[in-house]
């Protein structure tokens, strides 16, 4: 009798975990993307610049998020991960929370590092978790489930913040949709059992290793060095950061966007964007993983790698007619389609992760993973492309005559951004419906959108990997062990 079969759940009881699992990855992309639903109040409100609502949204949050996933993962490889998984919960609502009490910038970055501390301690404690109630060939499409967690929470954050902030204030936004969680981790903690560690698969792991520091460094570098010395694993790692630098990047301005453009509310701007491309989103999600499993069991693996590449390449075209339409009916019917061949990426990247590591290592690998992709897109995806658009704006304001995107790259590093700052705090100029301030909106417009479309393209570089990455994958699966 195999392991698999001595500790395999009930049905009844990987539904309830898997599902108590998106519930707190919905509730992760909620608190951690809220800023790109309400920035365009937060940056009324403090008067700051795109770049700084950027790293409200990337850097500040990222930095922690990253650096703590990795201790976290390796505490998670020997100790309950429901438990750290429900710490993690409470730790990171009750930051969210904190940051509508923020009455300062500073403050609101304070509590974004708090939010990132939290939030480190989910995703690779249930990678881990989900792999030892799934066997090896259902993984990519429950992990395809569990990061429906994304797209759901890209909308609540989106139709929820924007409701909030419209009607009462950003500040009610974050508390209102932090709050939530305490009470989920507290439901988890009592709920879900702690597996066998290697309870899928065909022979049993090992005792768990006594905690030393040394060996706990040396192993993470070991795993790393496994995904990066792999070709299928590194372009595989490398495709996913590239095309989350592209979401993360473009996604923190798409709602500031379709305000600054269309003039709509911040709640008409959530209920749009968030209905619309968090079930486009979803599509992709679960069609990713079920597409590639399926061709995946007639022995064809290198589907895990051409699906995203396909999904992504083909989706850009449409992001282009998103940012090009005149209407926001045109601009929303467009949004339809993109998310469900983009977002195809993350089933068939984490099942290709989670298989080709041994049970001991899989919270590790996933930490990794996250490590390079957090620092890299989360981290830097959103502050770039303020920046970005800080500088295209001050560049379109000094030359409004000029709307080519390539001149306003060519002179992207000597236009003074600063005295844009001060001519238009906030992208609006000091007296509302005034010459100033309507040469400052549509400046800042102009650039939203250069800006959104340069962050984008971005995905079709990670679209090269996927298909490197399914070249390797003609050999088969790989394997670390």
């Amino acid at each position: 009798m195999t392991s698999a079969t001595m500790h395999s759940p009930a049905d009844s009881q990987r539904r309830l975990v898997l599902w108590l699992l998106v519930a707190a990855y919905t509730l992760n992309f909620v608190d951690r993307t809220i800023v790109a639903a309400i920035g365009q109040a937060i940056k009324d409100d403090l008067k700051i610049t795109d770049t700084q609502l950027g790293l409200l949204g990337g850097l500040y949050f990222a930095l922690l998020y990253t650096i703590l996933g990795i201790p976290l993962a390796r505490l998670a490889e020997r100790a309950s991960r429901v438990k750290i998984i429900s710490a993690a919960i409470f730790i990171w609502s009750g930051f969210t929370a904190l940051c509508g009490m923020a009455s300062s910038y500073a403050m609101l970055a304070a509590c974004r590092f708090g939010v990132g501390v939290g939030e480190a301690g989910l995703s690779p404690p249930a990678h881990s978790l989900i792999s030892d109630y799934y066997e090896p060939e259902k993984r990519a499409s429950a992990l395809s489930i569990y990061s429906l967690g994304v797209p759901i929470g890209v909308m609540i954050g989106a139709v929820g913040g924007g409701w909030l902030a419209q009607n009462y204030s950003w500040r009610v936004a974050f508390i209102v949709l932090g709050l939530p969680g305490v009470l989920l981790a507290l439901v988890i903690k009592f709920l879900v059992r702690e597996p066998v560690r290697g309870a899928m698969e065909a022979e049993p792991s090992g005792p768990l290793k006594p905690y030393v520091l040394r060996e706990d460094v040396l192993e993470t570098g070991r795993v790393a060095r496994a995904m990066f010395r792999n070709w299928t694993l590194f372009n595989m790692m490398m495709g996913i950061t590239l095309i989350s630098f592209a979401g993360y990047g473009g996604g923190a301005f798409v709602q500031p966007y379709w305000s600054r453009t269309f003039g709509l509310d911040y709640a008409q701007v959530g209920l749009i964007t968030g209905l619309i491309g968090g079930a486009s989103q979803g599509a992709g999600v679960l069609l990713g993983g079920l597409v590639s499993v399926r061709f995946a069991r007639r022995g064809a693996t290198i589907w895990y790698g051409l699906v995203p590449a396909i999904g992504i390449a083909l989706s850009y075209p449409l992001i282009v007619a998103i940012y090009s339409a005149d209407s926001w009916q045109a601009a929303a019917a467009w949004m339809l389609f993109p998310g469900a061949l983009s977002y195809t990426y993350m089933g068939p990247t984490y099942g290709v992760v989670q298989n080709a590591f041994p049970p001991e290592r899989r919270a590790t690998a996933t930490a990794v993973l996250f490590f390079v992709l957090n620092l890299i897109a989360l981290g830097f995806g959103p502050p770039l492309t303020g920046w970005l658009i800080d500088h295209l704006g001050a560049f379109h304001h000094a030359y409004p005559a000029v709307e080519g995107i390539v001149p306003a790259l060519v002179h992207l590093f000597s236009i003074d951004a600063g005295a844009f700052q001060a001519a238009c705090p906030g992208g609006a100029g000091p007296i509302a419906g005034s010459a100033a301030d309507r040469a400052c909106r549509a400046a800042v417009e102009l650039a939203t959108r250069q800006g959104v479309l340069i962050a984008y393209a971005v995905g079709l570089w990670a679209a090269l990997h996927y298909l490197l990455a399914a070249l390797g994958l003609r050999r088969g699966m790989p394997r670390t062990d």
